[in-house]
């Protein structure tokens, strides 16, 4: 390339014969260099993979010559003799130069580029324009509009052109702009570009070009989410022109004209209330668009008004033609069919593309509490809100038809049972239909109703059971997955009834489904048996060596994509019936192909992760059953810590020779680590005796990112339960870095600092004393910050009360400050040790410092209510602690205060405590 590694032609700057404007910049290439940058193009376009390496690397090294740009945007912008798809191929090439180098670009080199692709906006390829446009808002994006301050002008003159190439090349451009750079644009000095451009797009809605009126539509819709404050100014006829095009023949127009409107009834409902009747029956029609792009962006229109507070005032007289359409929507149409085609046959036998296989995250191990109303269904405030993954899974690939289940899901929430007589007639007909499509339409809305219009739905489940049981025998695949998913929205219910009426034919229906021979059904079927797990628990005791023999021959015959979902449906399950997985047929089921995964896997194969987290719930499950496997299990978990570790230190010491491993194994080998120690308790002492843990969890507790902090808390506390011995040399270096991390900013590792020391606490005893101004200040500010998640709450209220259980002298001074969040954060944890020393820590205080809770007694009280069955001693230290203040405020005034109590906490304390 040594003709291109000469200057070229250089620049020659002449003046604009205009008479005003910048120079223009003069550049030619070397003949013989831009021969060469063609042929690199052409040779890039072929789909060998050594032949893309090869050019890769050539490109790579160009970038070190100014002039290899220049020659790019030449060939874009000039070189009309080249082929459309070479010449926008080099300005793609730009783009990522432009994006990876252009602060250190000449000015020169700058200027040259921001011209041409100026003078090439109007180009008569459509490609060549949409590249031209990708490009100019990279450079705006990278340089930043403010250096650049000719371009919106222009392009704002552009628009006005005769000539619709230059005015579509224009408009494209300021689409994408409005796109990626909408902030700016609201921001831009003292030009405000947002007072003339929001005017003048709104008179191009009704250009006789589509392509025009899209565009402009398009342009402003960026600026609804960002409340700009030049589109508030122009809100009314925006909102007219809007519903002037709204039956526009282009449906391009139409989409843009549909996500404007959901956007507004998002951020300015008040704008179109006066118009709802009309945009819902605007709406209406156009979510049964023949175009199904235009359908999908107005079925997002039901999403949002499920959230609006008018929505039953807005919705209630179209539910009768609403419903219909959603149903309707919910068949496969020919696209998804012709999508899903490869998938409709039997290929259990046929590996799965990489590509298909999608990225898991590993959740680091949380510590959290058990609740009385956890049994009753009730739901949790927690951070992570993970209701309805099983429908957020099934929502991926968005297109209409998952589009029109969600709507009716969320719909279903809020007109609850007065859904059904709508749309139980409907479903009666789709179900008995002889077209299995829409059979298969019907069971998707029946498992997409399932949690709003449960209490209502009820009465007609063992009707529908049997029949959503039958259909997992289906012969159509599609009929056979989603029959699994419905049935496990309803996994709830079925629990509660007698086994033999829906339980046992579920458990073997889906078991069969298991090892379907279609890889599609496989996953639907273990992903239903894992929510099945979820929510059955020990009820699915009977039925374990019938499900264990299954999973064991799902392990052999499932592909790569399948094992994950199954690894998952493997640790759900030990979760789900805990110990009494730990028996010698159950663990020479399960184990042996567990362990030969783990033996087959490289250190650095990401398919680790799964596996090491089915591990984890195994090992907590199987508790001493664990030990044959725990040793190798064990080294090579601490092998895997200490290697991220040092591959760490080496990334942040030499950058340019080393890459920052991916942390995710340290993570999850922390965490099986975590799951080993809890369930084999004191067993695993041997194995820290022999090994460097404590010294490498020591510096995964200052680890930058959070979760590997969050991980190794939580190992922490298990290991203070488990061989105190060990980590108690420790604690004068572990404690000062729990108290760094008490930061409510980052729950979940706040919530496992909180939880470590409280365990650190209770072994310490005395000694804990030492440590207390490190902690308890950031302990009484977390429960009482607002809005603190529940889980935090509880694990900070539990670690309060062990520290005053071990120091009570230290804390009672300090009641008044925390004891109503303390009582009200632990008034719904079910009875444990944990709750029972923080119980026994707070009635030590009480007993220093009684008049600390004298304000919040009834809080104190209503916690006491809350035991089912306390100690016999804790017990007593209730009873003297009620009475002692019934005898210090005397008869009349103890009256009084228990006349303030609601009537079960009055009648409970009654009961068991004679007050």
């Amino acid at each position: 390339m040594e003709a291109l590694y000469r200057r070229s032609s250089g620049f020659v700057a002449t003046s604009d014969k205009s008479g005003g404007g910048p120079p223009i910049m003069n550049w030619q290439p070397d003949e013989a260099g831009l021969a060469q940058i063609i042929q690199l193009l052409k040779e890039s376009q072929i789909s060998k993979t050594e032949v893309q390496k090869a050019v890769q690397q050539k490109l790579e090294s160009l970038n070190q010559y100014p002039d290899f740009n220049n020659y790019l945007i030449f060939v874009l912008t000039k070189l009309m003799s080249e082929d459309e798809p070479t010449r926008s191929l080099s300005g793609l090439i730009l783009k990522n130069n432009v994006k990876a180098h252009f602060s250190s670009f000449p000015d020169e080199v700058k200027a040259f580029i921001k011209q041409e692709c100026v003078t090439a906006i109007g180009d008569p390829s459509s490609l060549i324009r949409a590249t031209v446009g990708i490009l100019i808002t990279t450079i705006a994006k990278k340089g930043d509009l403010s250096n650049w301050p000719e371009l919106l002008p222009l392009l704002s003159q552009l628009m006005d052109s005769p000539d619709f190439y230059t005015c579509e090349g224009a408009f494209g451009a300021l689409q994408k702009i409005c796109e990626d750079l909408a902030d700016q644009l609201d921001n831009v000095g003292p030009s405000q570009p947002l007072n003339y451009l929001i005017p003048k797009f709104l008179q191009f809605f009704r250009h006789q070009h589509a392509v025009i009126r899209s565009h402009a539509i398009a342009c402003v819709n960026q600026f609804i989410i960002y409340r700009s404050q030049a589109l508030v100014t122009h809100m009314g006829p925006f909102v007219e022109n809007l519903f002037a095009v709204a039956g526009d023949e282009d449906s391009e127009v139409r989409k843009n004209v549909c996500r404007a409107i959901v956007m507004l009834l998002e951020i300015r409902t008040e704008q179109l209330l006066p118009s709802i009747h009309s945009i819902v029956e605007y709406m209406l029609l156009r979510t049964q668009d023949q175009d199904e792009s235009v359908a999908l962006e107005a079925c997002e229109v039901w999403l949002t008004l499920a959230e609006h507070p008018h929505c039953v005032e807005a919705l209630s007289p179209y539910m009768n033609r609403l419903v219909p359409v959603l149903l309707n929507g919910m068949k496969y149409s020919d696209t998804d069919m012709m999508t899903l085609k490869g998938d409709l046959e039997d290929d259990a036998n046929v590996p799965d593309r990489e590509s298909s296989i999608k990225p898991r995250h590993h959740h680091s191990k949380t510590h959290s509490q058990q609740h009385e109303e956890a049994a009753e269904g009730s739901g949790s405030d927690d951070d992570d809100d993970d209701e309805d993954d099983d429908f957020a899974d099934f929502l991926s690939d968005w297109n209409i038809r998952k589009c029109s289940a969600a709507a009716l899901d969320c719909l279903s929430n809020v007109f609850k049972q007065d859904l059904l007589p709508i749309l139980l007639p409907l479903l009666k007909e789709t179900l008995s239909s002889p077209q299995w499509e829409i059979k298969e339409s019907g069971i998707l809305a029946l498992g997409a109703v399932a949690e709003g219009c449960m209490a209502g739905i009820i009465r007609h489940l063992p009707g529908l059971l049997p029949f959503l049981i039958g259909c997992l025998e289906d012969p159509k695949v599609l009929v056979r997955s989603i029959a699994c998913w419905t049935l496990s929205r309803y996994a709830q219910w079925i629990v509660t009834q007698p086994h033999e009426l829906y339980l046992q034919k579920l458990i073997m229906g889906l078991l069969k489904c298991i090892l379907d021979p279609n890889k599609r059904v496989q996953e639907a079927a273990c992903s239903a048996f894992a929510t099945l797990e979820e929510e059955a628990c020990t009820e699915l005791v009977p039925y374990l060596p019938y499900i264990l023999q299954t999973l064991v021959v799902a392990f052999r015959k499932y592909q790569a994509k399948n094992l994950l979902i199954l690894y998952d449906a493997i640790g759900t399950l030990a979760d789900s019936v805990g110990s009494h997985l730990n028996k010698p047929e159950y663990i020479q089921l399960l184990m042996p192909p567990l362990i030969e995964k783990w033996n087959t896997l490289k250190d650095e194969d990401k398919d680790l992760f799964p596996l090491l987290e089915c591990l984890s719930s195994v090992a907590t499950s199987l508790q001493s059953g664990f030990l044959p496997y725990c040793e190798p299990v064990f080294n090579r978990c601490v092998s895997l810590v200490s290697q991220t570790l040092t591959q760490s230190q080496l990334a942040l010491q030499q950058p340019e020779q080393f890459h920052m491993p991916d942390k995710e194994f340290m993570i999850v080998a922390l965490d099986l680590l975590s799951g080993m120690t809890e369930g084999l308790q004191g067993n695993i002492e041997a194995l820290i005796a022999k090994s460097r843990l404590l010294s490498l969890l020591y510096q995964c507790m200052q680890d930058s990112m959070p979760e590997v902090r969050q991980s190794s808390f939580a190992l922490l506390g298990d290991l203070t339960k488990a061989c105190f011995v060990h980590v108690k040399p420790f604690v004068g270096s572990f404690l000062p870095i729990l108290g760094q991390n008490l930061n409510p900013d980052i729950i979940s590792v706040c919530n496992n600092a909180t939880w470590a020391i409280g365990e650190l606490a209770i072994q310490l005893g005395a000694e804990t004393n030492q440590f207390i101004p490190q902690v308890l200040e950031k302990l009484i500010t977390i429960i009482n910050k607002p809005h603190t998640p529940k889980t935090l709450l509880e694990n900070t209220a539990i670690t309060i009360g062990r520290i005053g259980f071990v120091c009570p002298k230290e804390i009672a001074p300090l009641l008044q400050q925390f004891i109503r969040p303390w009582c009200k954060s632990l008034r719904n944890i079910r009875d444990n040790e944990e709750k029972d020393s923080a119980f026994r820590g707070v009635c030590a205080m009480i007993a220093i410092n009684p008049g600390g809770v004298v304000q919040d007694f009834i809080f104190f009280c209503d916690a006491i209510a809350s035991w089912v069955s306390p100690k016999q001693d804790l017990n007593e230290m209730f009873h003297k602690i009620l009475h002692g203040f019934k005898q210090e405020v005397g008869q009349e005034n103890w009256s009084n205060f228990v006349d303030q109590f609601p009537p079960p906490l009055r009648d409970k304390l009654t009961s068991t405590y004679g007050i």
